[in-house]
């Protein structure tokens, strides 16, 4: 039989591959993904504030930019509430920062920088355009479909990266899986080889025994 050890029992490591190898999560990415969100979101906010203060625009069919100051929850949802969502973001951004440690696979980052990228898009508006009260600043929204409130680019990277992310999570859930199916194959044929070599060397060993013994009691014919 075998001796080498099988590496089909036992759970897998957290944040380990199938090799055993433990993955770093991905801050570099992750930190990249979120500083894209929040630069394109900013911009975009820039030059809408400065292009859509007195008029509209038209893009297609019901699509159309026009703007809007938002001191509710995403969406235009929750006016009035401003101060209590802001908090709730800031607490969002914590946690966020706090699962980056679990983004070891890229599809993983990148969701996770998109939300956390749009949060800090919406959370700078409210700390630093005009308000009442701390962190009750307007947030702008400019991308309008006429039968969904009005948005803008923060919003739609929040909504994105969290359907990325429990895309992320599906794919991680089936991984192991498939990982402990072709491990466990390449054990059962490595311990099937291991087992036929030994019986062919043990064959092997008993034909040259019985050989050699027949060889010394055999009488001598002449």
């Amino acid at each position: 039989m075998s001796d080498a050890p099988d590496r089909r029992t036992g759970p897998r490591p957290t944040g380990a591959d199938a090799g055993g190898r433990t993955r770093r999560p991905r801050w570099a990415l992750l930190a990249a993904v979120a500083v894209g969100v929040l630069a394109l979101d900013q911009l975009s906010k820039w030059w809408a504030v400065n292009e859509l203060d007195d008029r509209m625009i038209d893009i297609v069919g019901s699509l159309r930019l026009r703007l809007t100051f938002n001191h509710g929850a995403a969406f235009s949802l929750s006016q009035g509430r401003g101060a209590l969502i802001s908090l709730l973001a800031v607490v969002v951004v914590g946690v966020l920062v706090f699962s980056g440690r679990q983004a070891t696979r890229p599809l993983a980052a990148v969701a996770l920088g998109m939300v956390l990228g749009g949060a800090i898009g919406n959370l700078s508006d409210r700390a630093f355009r005009e308000g009442h009260g701390l962190l009750g600043g307007g947030v702008v929204d400019f991308i309008d479909v006429q039968w969904w409130p009005i948005f803008n680019v923060a919003d739609s990277a929040v909504v994105c990266g969290a359907l990325l992310l429990v895309l992320a999570n599906w794919r991680e859930d089936d991984a192991p899986s498939g990982d402990d199916d072709k491990s466990g194959g390449a054990g059962d044929s490595h311990d099937a080889g291991d087992s036929h070599d030994v019986g062919d060397s043990d064959g092997a060993a008993g034909t040259e025994v019985e050989a050699g013994a027949a060889g010394t009691t055999a009488p001598e014919r002449r």
